[in-house]
C-alpha cells in the first residue's frame, strides 16, 4: 500500500473568507474518494488553529500500488481539484510512502 500525505498553506485571506475557502477544499478534496476508484482511503484534517504558521490542510490517502497513484495524479477528477488548489494555496508539501 501506498500512503499519499499531502499539506497546503492558503494564500492570505481574510478570517470569514479562509473559512469559506478551507470548506471549499476540504470538500473538493473529499469528493474524489467517490470519483476516482483507486483511492482506497481517504481522509482531510484542517488545522483547528485558523492563524496557523504551519500548514492548513492535511490529506492522507492510500493506494494499493504507486500505478494506482500515478493514475489518481492525473484523473481528470484529480485535475479540477489541483487547479482549485493552485487558486487558493502559497505552498504545498508531500510525502508518498509504502506502509
Amino acid at each position: 500500500m501506498i500512503n499519499h500525505v499531502v499539506l497546503f498553506k492558503l494564500k492570505s485571506y481574510p478570517e470569514d473568507e479562509k473559512k469559506q475557502v478551507l470548506t471549499q477544499l476540504k470538500e473538493a478534496l473529499e469528493g474524489l474518494k467517490d470519483k476516482i476508484e483507486q483511492v482506497k482511503y481517504l481522509e482531510v484534517g484542517l488545522n483547528y488553529e485558523l492563524d496557523s504558521k504551519s500548514y492548513d490542510i492535511c490529506l492522507i490517502s492510500h493506494f494499493e500500488n504507486v500505478e494506482d497513484l500515478d493514475i489518481y495524479r492525473v484523473h481528470p477528477d484529480h485535475m479540477k481539484v489541483v487547479k482549485l488548489v493552485g487558486e487558493t494555496t502559497e505552498s504545498r508539501a508531500a510525502v508518498d510512502f509504502e506502509f
